[in-house]
């Protein structure tokens, strides 16, 4: 873990540009340092100045005579390679490097990037940037950035790729009263980026809740054992960009169509405790009530209300976001039908009907809250003419504090009749919202974020047996043979190293060694032709089933070779493939594709020819894969409800599945040069796999 405390706080701080003339960044950085209120000893850097904002300018760094911890540049371009070696000369260990003019302009900026690196690695520099709007500490009263906003203090950290987009959000923050900790913009991230920001607000006791906007993840392995560490200290909320499936690279496995370019962020942000957001307003939703509020106890949620329309409303929001509408004690429904109107309901949601004042909202959310079953509650309040929007804000303010453990949100349903009593609950910590969607996505989020805490998986993967030299055998010698598609019988021997169960298969090339195969494997047997340029062996007459005795091998040997003459005359082909027939079960794929980001990513889900139409399918990453997540995969498909047994089947061996997915996640981390895997289809059976159709591809 780098140590980046000297970015967030330096005792002191060079600025390397800093310029009198208002207008330009140079200056922008230096007032925000003077204005912020840092209590550190400031050195602006410009051979053309004498003073600056009152304080002594020096012609460069290497003339400043005391230490300094962290160095903001703002010089151009072509002149920041000696500007950070002067740093490095000084001592200086934190660079944030303001100026544009780097890789986003081309190669010729990529190479001054490259270099830029090179120096900072070279002598231990920790750099944030280029191309970046600075950063800030607020609770050391640090503003190293040109942003025309300096947030008030509070406990949301916010790492942000696109500096626009922060100097955005701080701008509104002031408005809504928004604290932050710390705020990063992240620029070109030539060489710490979010990841190395998120390990270093994790432990920050002024942060309670990590934000990120990002457009890509720059070491995917990296990241995910950072932020699976963090989610372990505190909610890391993500708004990832660039979701389209345009970008998605053209597959020819059926794992690899499968997978998007946008699925392997979701799976690796669920696997590791990630919080997704969609929107940039769910994403500071989200931070506002985990800022503000507790993590739910249970996903059960009471709504109370002055109006049955958005009761409703909230009622099918909540059935829809992953949670449950509470169901009440008898106890507290008795109390609710005794002290409520004979009209209200009592059942959830809880209508006080729209005559009501503060004091029946104070009583039925006392009760609401009260009930053991209830984990949140979201409070409506539509402006009839006897609402009492601020005594009723009190009265939900001081049901939080009676009850600090359950979550408390509210939506105020109005414009200025309602605004003093939203006001209220804002600056009393119960995020307010228009209306009733928001609230309950925000206990939605918070939700998914305590289930991902309770069930964190263990760290250690499945111990599991494998014969890795006999796999790198095969594939060296499929390279050789300048093949980059396993044939089956290669597919079968890696499978088998690596103890995946799958039908015995054998190449054959000529009749009678079909034949004396045929009998060692036992019959009856399946044909294939072998070669990977046909992909489709059914339609070309490429496969013969059930074959049961040695003449009929014969034929199907002679019959495959006639037919692929016939219909792909050129196609050279490496022999026929014999393999035992497997009796039928229920139809699976496992399979595999990699990410570009995260490495192999595995797939389970309903196999054979239907694989494709139905997409029952579920991923997660190979790499630290465990035996309950694996069995949490299983029950996301519709396959599950198969496999335990439909309409009297008897359930098929869940373990051994557990057990082959296990295998080919260990099979695909320790061999890097597998890209694609496909088996399909895998038999289930009661007692039992078998993998009947492997598919390798290599680079």
């Amino acid at each position: 873990m780098a140590d980046l405390n000297g970015f967030f706080n330096p005792r002191s701080v060079a600025i390397v540009g800093a310029s009198k003339t208002p207008g330009k960044i140079g200056n922008a950085i230096i007032k925000n340092i003077v204005n912020s209120g840092f209590s550190g000893k400031i050195y602006p850097v410009n051979p053309k100045a004498e003073e600056i904002e009152g304080l002594p300018c020096y012609p460069n760094i290497s003339a400043v005579q005391d230490p300094v911890d962290l160095a903001v540049v703002t010089i151009p371009a072509d002149r920041v390679l000696d500007a950070a070696r002067e740093c490095a000369g000084q001592g200086v260990k934190h660079l944030v490097v303001i100026t544009a003019g780097f890789k986003e302009v081309g190669k010729e900026g990529l190479d001054l990037e490259k270099k830029l690196v090179a120096i900072c690695r070279e002598h231990g520099i920790n750099m944030l940037g280029p191309n970046c709007v600075g950063m800030m500490n607020t609770h050391a009263r640090l503003n190293a950035s040109f942003s025309g906003a300096y947030p008030k203090q509070g406990d949301i950290a916010f790492i942000s790729q696109s500096g626009a987009m922060l100097v955005a959000i701080l701008d509104w923050s002031i408005k809504t009263g928004l604290g932050f900790s710390k705020v990063i913009s992240l620029g070109n991230k030539a060489q710490l980026n979010e990841a190395d920001f998120i390990e270093a607000v994790a432990q920050d006791p002024g942060t309670r809740v990590i934000l990120c906007y990002i457009e890509d993840v720059a070491d995917g392995e990296h990241f995910l054992q950072v932020a699976a560490r963090a989610t372990r200290e505190k909610p890391v909320i993500i708004l990832k960009s660039g979701t389209s499936q345009a970008g998605a690279m053209a597959a020819s496995s059926h794992t690899g169509a499968l997978a998007g370019s946008d699925l392997a962020y979701e799976t690796a942000f669920r696997q590791c405790g990630v919080i997704r957001a969609h929107s940039m307003p769910e994403l500071f939703d989200l931070a506002i009530a985990f800022s503000a509020q507790p993590i739910p106890p249970n996903a059960n949620v009471a709504v109370v209300t002055n109006a049955g329309g958005p009761g409703i409303v909230a009622t099918d929001r909540v059935e829809t976001s992953g949670l449950n509408m509470a169901r009440f004690s008898k106890e507290t429904i008795d109390i609710l039908r005794k002290e409520l109107p004979a009209e209200s309901n009592i059942y959830n949601p809880v209508d006080v009907l729209g005559d009501a004042g503060a004091d029946r909202y104070h009583l039925a959310l006392d009760k609401v809250l009260a009930d053991p079953s209830v984990g949140s509650a979201v409070v409506l309040v539509c402006p009839t003419a006897v609402t009492d929007p601020l005594p009723t804000a009190r009265a939900i303010v001081d049901l939080h504090h009676r009850y600090p453990d359950k979550p408390v949100l509210a939506a105020y349903m109005g414009g200025p009749m309602l605004s003093a009593g939203a006001e209220l609950l804002s600056a009393e910590g119960i995020p307010c919202f228009t209306f009733p969607e928001p609230a309950i996505e925000a206990i939605s989020g918070m939700n998914r974020y305590a289930e991902l805490s309770k069930n964190k998986f263990a760290a250690e993967e499945m111990e599991i047996q494998v014969d890795d030299e006999t796999v790198r055998n095969v594939l060296s010698a499929v390279r050789q043979d300048g093949r980059l598609v396993l044939l089956g019988s290669e597919s079968y021997q890696v499978a088998a190293a690596y103890g995946i169960p799958a039908a015995p298969v054998e190449l054959a090339t000529s009749p009678e060694e079909a034949v004396e195969l045929a009998e060692k494997i036992g019959y009856p047997v399946v044909m294939k032709v072998a070669s990977p340029k046909i992909m489709h062996k059914t339609d070309v007459g490429g496969v013969k089933i059930n074959l049961a005795d040695a003449d009929a091998v014969r034929r199907g040997y002679i019959e495959i070779n006639e037919n692929i003459q016939r219909y792909l005359p050129d196609v050279v082909i490496h022999g026929i493939e014999v393999q035992k027939m497997m009796p039928k079960g229920v139809e699976l794929i496992v399979g595999m594709s990699r990410d570009v980001q995260f490495g192999p990513l595995i797939a389970f889900g309903l196999g054979g020819i239907y694989v494709n139409l139905l997409k029952d399918v579920s991923f997660r990453l190979a790499r630290g894969l465990t035996r309950r997540e694996i069995e949490t995969m299983l029950t996301e498909t519709k396959a599950y409800t198969l496999l335990r047994g439909y309409r009297g089947e008897k359930p098929a061996d869940i373990g051994t599945l557990v057990e082959i997915i296990a295998r080919v996640a260990r099979l695909v981390t320790d061999f890097n040069e597998i890209t694609e895997m496909d088996i399909n289809p895998v038999f289930a059976y009661p007692r039992g796999a078998s993998a009947l159709d492997i598919k390798i591809t290599i680079s």
